[in-house]
């Protein structure tokens, strides 16, 4: 494969992650669960790291999304993707509570979701000291 060729390819690749993860987010949003199935691969593993909890397969994360309580929205903020891995920034809302998630994919060579990394970082306050330095919004 010549240098071109390899090149097209790789840029192919990446549009089709970033089009499964904005087709994620939709899919999620709209509580499309035929839609996210779609999206994702029958072993796919979804991780949130700071509860530690992992769930293995595309039935038990799909019934996990069902069952999620609350009135809960997604948009996207941005993702960047490379080749079959993507990152997404999401504004999440539960209720009136806004929420940002730093969301971590990678895909099979299918172009299908394979692994989901669910980052949900808490807001805290700075320590003292560096006020003349930052401005806070």
């Amino acid at each position: 494969m010549s240098v071109p060729e390899r090149k097209v390819r790789r840029v192919d690749e990446t549009s089709r992650t970033r089009r499964a993860v904005q087709a994620y987010v939709g899919s999620t949003e709209r509580r499309d669960w035929q839609a996210l199935g779609r999206l994702l691969a029958e072993d796919v593993v979804y991780e949130m790291p700071q509860t530690r909890e992992r769930i293995h397969g595309k039935r038990a994360f799909l019934q996990f999304n069902r069952d999620y309580p609350g009135d809960w929205h997604l948009r996207v903020r941005r993702i960047v993707a490379d080749g079959l891995h993507a990152a997404a920034w999401i504004d999440a809302r539960v209720g009136a509570e806004p929420l940002d998630a730093c969301v971590w994919f990678d895909l099979s060579p299918q172009g299908l979701i394979s692994r989901v990394t669910d980052y949900w970082p808490e807001p805290y306050d700075p320590p003292p000291g560096r006020e003349h330095l930052v401005e806070r919004w």
